[in-house]
């Protein structure tokens, strides 16, 4: 029982998030249904990198995502984000924690809003802890 516990912590300490836009959560994650939480917003906002990473994917060629891009952070852990009307970064591009990665859009998808994922070992996981509770 400790542990896990432990193994739990020393996880959830491994990547601190930023906020990857600035607008409201209009969709939560639902373990699977979701594969991340929607940040609503208007066109062309700043879509922010959540932590220091290297872009591992950036473009169009996964349908239903629009166009995405997806940063690894360490070996276990990558955030992707998705629906963006314009992409400012390539692959192997190193990003830091803040940066201006993507303008959001609404490509492949019903409203202005970047679809944020956190993947741990490659499994959808909730953001939402990773998050501060508080938006800076």
């Amino acid at each position: 029982e400790r542990q896990v516990a432990a193994e739990l912590d020393r996880r959830a300490q491994s990547v601190r998030l930023v906020w990857p836009a600035k607008g409201s959560v209009v969709e939560p994650f639902q373990p699977g249904e979701t594969r991340g939480i929607e940040i609503a917003g208007h066109p062309g906002d700043p879509v922010r990198a959540a932590a220091d990473g290297k872009v591992v994917y950036a473009g169009t060629g996964l349908n239903e995502y629009g166009s995405l891009i997806i940063v690894q952070h360490n070996k276990d852990f990558l955030t992707a984000y998705s629906h963006n009307r314009r992409l400012l970064v390539k692959i192997g591009d190193i990003v830091r924690q803040g940066q201006t990665i993507a303008e959001m859009g609404d490509e492949a998808n019903s409203r202005v809003a970047v679809l944020f994922e956190v993947r741990h070992d490659g499994m959808p996981v909730d953001p939402m802890p990773y998050l501060p509770s508080a938006r800076g």
